[in-house]
């Protein structure tokens, strides 16, 4: 039996208690340039998208460029039946301003999977 998980039923603070850790997780995991543990949480559909070569490429060049993740702050949540976009400012350790983080939030096979990610 499938549990339909209605994202626009659930609190702000849930969501974020959901979203934070794998966020979390994944600007770590990017950093340590550490695959299997960047693509624990992804859908099918990501994991398809993020081979260890374009990971490897993409944190390279954001390493070089910006440095490293630091402070990261909640924006906002926009909510779907079936998904939630998370968003949050974030800042790099070598270059000053504001940089956007997001994430949409999906539930499949019981777990809560990204099903995309960036950060521009």
């Amino acid at each position: 039996m499938t549990i339909l998980i209605h994202f626009d039923k659930m609190t702000e603070q849930q969501l974020w208690d959901i979203a934070n850790p794998i966020m979390d997780n994944l600007m770590d995991a990017s950093t340590q340039l550490d695959y299997a543990r960047h693509v624990r949480d992804f859908t099918g559909r990501m994991k398809a998208i993020v081979t260890p070569m374009y990971l490897q490429h993409v944190c390279q060049q954001y390493q070089a460029e910006k440095g490293y993740f630091s402070h990261r702050a909640p924006v906002a949540i926009f909510r779907r039946p079936e998904s939630a976009v998370i968003v949050w400012k974030q800042s790099f350790t070598k270059v000053p301003g504001e940089f956007i983080a997001e994430m949409v939030l999906v539930h499949q096979d019981g777990r809560y999977l990204v099903d995309h990610t960036m950060v521009f």
